[in-house]
């Protein structure tokens, strides 16, 4: 089994920042893709970012104030957000696809999520 564990979320103001990370432990070959979704109340969860080897790929609308980064070698990603706004406000969630065994397939697992609330 693979867990994921989220950190780093909490209370900041307008303009804040905030940097979340999400260590994968447990039965891992390799992370292929891991990113971030959020959910706000009564909205249905969205792609923040993810990153694969290779490439990165971000909401639109968050470009240019969030950056994801990944450490291989801790099996953790990273979520650095800038300037935060009030609409930023949301329950963040990790993600990861994992291979558990070299030429097998990926699985989707997910972190428990984190809030992070944007108030002054």
């Amino acid at each position: 089994q693979v867990q994921l564990v989220e950190s780093g979320g909490g209370l900041v103001q307008p303009g804040g920042s905030l940097r979340l990370s999400c260590r994968s432990s447990g039965n891992i070959f390799s992370p292929v893709v891991m990113g971030w979704y959020r959910q706000a109340p009564g909205e249905q969860r969205e792609l923040v970012a993810d990153i694969s080897i290779s490439s990165t790929n971000y909401a639109d609308s968050l470009k240019g104030r969030f950056t994801i980064a990944r450490d291989n070698a801790k099996n953790t990603v990273y979520l650095q957000m800038n300037s935060l706004k009030s609409e930023d406000t949301a329950v963040y969630y990790c993600s990861a696809d994992i291979r558990s065994v070299r030429g097998g397939p990926t699985s989707r697992y997910w972190g428990q999520g984190i809030q992070v609330t944007v108030s002054s």
